[in-house]
């Protein structure tokens, strides 16, 4: 395996692409300004968000991201409710709700599994989950 420069690992600073005050907790996507790297949140639940802001900032302005990884669990904005082992995916992209997490819905369709809750949680909560790539599940 050859040795690798100029990486890191954990947290990082990064641009807001938008206003990301408060949204510590929630998950956003890695994306670009004319070839800068920024974070926004997603536009679609098949959005692919692999960091969760720790530190929100305003647009164009440094704010602070991790990427979720399966070895550590982690806190995330959530929406509705869970208890522990639930499946947990992007919340329905509408006005505030962008970046949450929320039980995997009943209704037929297919979502990408982000995380398993750890705990139970209520609306609103940064609810203790650990990261499980699932990958897309179909419901009907």
């Amino acid at each position: 395996m050859s040795k690798q420069s100029n990486t890191r690992a954990g947290g990082f600073p990064v641009l807001a692409g938008e206003d990301l005050t408060g949204k510590e907790g929630y998950l956003v996507k890695m994306t670009h300004d004319t070839g800068v790297p920024e974070v926004k949140l997603p536009a679609a639940i098949t959005d692919i968000t692999p960091y969760v802001v720790g530190e929100g900032a305003a647009d164009a302005a440094l704010a602070s991201v991790t990427p979720i990884v399966p070895e550590r669990n982690t806190r995330l904005k959530l929406k509705g409710t869970c208890n522990p082992g639930d499946q947990l995916v992007l919340a329905a992209i509408a006005g505030s709700d962008a970046g949450m997490v929320r039980l995997i819905p009943t209704a037929g369709g297919t979502y990408r599994v982000i995380a398993i809750a750890e705990e139970a949680g209520v609306d609103g909560q940064l609810v203790l989950c650990r990261p499980c790539m699932v990958g897309n599940v179909l419901v009907s």
